[in-house]
Formats: C-alpha cells, structure tokens, sequence
C-alpha cells in the first residue's frame, strides 16, 4: 500500500510546490516576502517544509505569483 502520507510529507511538497512556481514566475523570495509583508525567512521556511502557512497567507502567495491557490495544492 505505500508509506503513510505524514504532516511533514505534506508540507514539504507543499514547499517544493511554492518554490517551483516563484522559480518558474521569476521571482525572489524576497520579492515574493515584500509583495506579501512577511520576512523573507518565513519564505524560506515554508518552501522548506518547515512551516504550515495559513489559508490566508496560501491566498496571497497565489495572488501575488498570479496562480490560483488551488495550483500550489495538487502534488
């Protein structure tokens, strides 16, 4: 059947996932941090898999890399 899907499973492909598209937008952690008024550690902290981001802030990262939320979910 697999390995069991765990909380960090989830947030670190969550974390890839943002990290791909902000690369693939061309954008920096620290534009993408200033865009949404957080430090540009927490960036780095939910592409590594190291935070879980509220719904809010999943809304303004999709809004500020001009993505719908529901493309940073499917892994």
């Amino acid at each position: 059947m697999g390995k069991p899907i765990t909380h960090k499973h989830i947030l670190e492909k969550f974390g890839r996932k943002v990290q791909q598209t902000r690369k693939s937008k061309g954008v920096t952690q620290d534009a993408l941090a200033a865009s949404i008024s957080m430090d540009r550690t927490y960036i780095g902290l939910i592409e590594r898999g190291e935070r879980n981001p509220t719904i809010r802030t999943l809304y303004k990262i999709s809004k500020s890399l001009k993505v719908e939320a529901k493309e940073l979910l499917p892994f």
